[in-house]
């Protein structure tokens, strides 16, 4: 094996090792989920070399800077006011939903209008209008992080898989019975999951169109499916008030988490994929091993139901946003709530962290999004403008640019 060069991950911090073996150019990782800014890089360093033979005792000096420059990124609180910088009449009747290509220089939004729409981020200029759907563009995603592929899911039963960066559509995925509401890539760009209104998600193939397989074992609507960072397994939520999990080579069920007593709303993985947060409409959130399929903790504190949940990007801690009009930070490791982030005066629809896990973003049916200190679970700044709920709300990779998706047809670029 013989070292090549470092790439450095900012959120969450990690250093990536290519290198040669047997004539194969491979990478591994070594994440640093614990690094903080008081640490010593020439400790963490040696620590790495110990663990890593690719790591030589010659090589101690660079990872020491490498070390340096990731607690420079992560102990930089990005105190930023935005600034309303676009508003886009995106579409001719209400959006669905919101993405960002990895890098953020661009972003699609979906809608009732039955078309996609691929955005420039700095411009706000309209690049591409994926048109060919029959009903409802609902579910929309890029292949990230190459971002030179659209997956759109549609109410017509159908999902489409389209080039970024000219509009063609590749191919039409015929097979389920009912709409399509979620989907998503698998991390290598070679598979498409669809879940949908009929109880069943399907795996596409990227490079041939052709259907891989049917996940069936759910009895309710799968509104929420989600790929592991490996790509190996995926994760479906359903009205059936369960969470399976599947081995995607196999298409078969290796694990049900079952004890919500109420439709989940969505499901995620953790950064190292060893942990699920499940949200559901029985107004709780529970955290789950996906090694036992045991329930660790339910996250509790909420009046009504549950609609979001998320981990920051090193998986410690867990954002909720609720139909009571809150939203709340949980521990991952001892599930005790941390904060609750009181202000909106209607449900809270949507939440999410900013990569470098210090602000938070929640969207809400009372028309704003606001931005919240995760630290200390203060309001910093409210996103006024939309005329109608707001559904969906992202930051970019860098953390520096909003987008906020309303029913009011329009988006807003903040920045």
């Amino acid at each position: 094996m013989k070292l090549k060069r470092f790439l450095l991950r900012y959120y969450p911090p990690g250093i990536i090792l290519e290198y040669e073996q047997g004539g194969q150019m491979k990478t591994k990782t070594l994440d640093l989920l614990d690094l903080s800014p008081d640490m010593h890089p020439e400790i963490v360093a040696k620590d790495l070399s110990t663990k890593e033979p690719l790591i030589t005792k010659t090589r101690i000096p660079q990872v020491e800077k490498l070390v340096s420059k990731l607690q420079h990124k992560i102990s930089n609180v990005l105190d930023h006011q935005y600034y309303l910088f676009k508003v886009l009449r995106a579409h001719i009747l209400p959006l669905t939903n919101i993405a960002f290509n990895k890098s953020g220089s661009c972003f699609i939004t979906g809608s009732y209008d039955r078309t996609c729409k691929v955005w420039d981020t700095a411009s706000g200029e309209e690049l591409q209008t994926l048109e060919g759907h029959r009903n409802v563009v609902y579910a929309i995603a890029f292949n990230n992080p190459y971002g030179d592929k659209i997956a759109t899911g549609s109410f017509d039963k159908t999902c489409k898989l389209w080039n970024a960066s000219n509009g063609q559509c590749y191919f039409t995925y015929r097979g389920h019975t009912a709409e399509i509401v979620c989907l998503s890539f698998n991390p290598q760009s070679t598979v498409v999951a669809t879940g949908s209104m009929d109880a069943t998600s399907k795996l596409w193939d990227v490079q041939t169109g052709s259907e891989l397989a049917t996940l069936s074992g759910h009895s309710g609507e799968i509104i929420s499916l989600a790929f592991n960072s490996r790509g190996d397994q995926l994760l479906t939520g359903s009205f059936d008030h369960t969470v399976v999990l599947w081995d995607v080579n196999t298409a078969q069920q290796t694990t049900t988490l079952i004890g919500h007593r109420g439709e989940i709303s969505t499901a995620q993985f953790n950064y190292d994929c060893s942990l699920v947060a499940t949200a559901s409409m029985d107004k709780s959130s529970k955290l789950w091993d996906i090694r036992t399929g045991q329930c660790i903790g339910t996250l509790r504190g909420h009046s009504d139901e549950v609609f979001d949940i998320g981990f920051n990007s090193t998986g410690q801690q867990i954002v909720s946003g609720s139909a009571d009009g809150t939203a709340r930070t949980y521990d991952a490791g001892t599930q005790k709530c941390l904060h609750v982030f009181e202000g909106h005066e209607g449900e809270v629809s949507k939440v999410c962290f900013n990569p470098q896990g210090q602000r938070i973003l929640t969207g809400s049916t009372d028309k704003t999004a606001r931005l919240w200190d995760a630290n200390i679970g203060e309001c910093l700044q409210v996103f006024e403008g939309h005329t109608d709920e707001i559904f969906s709300c992202v930051f970019n990779y860098e953390g520096d640019i909003i987008l906020t998706g309303s029913k009011d047809n329009t988006c807003r670029i903040w920045r």
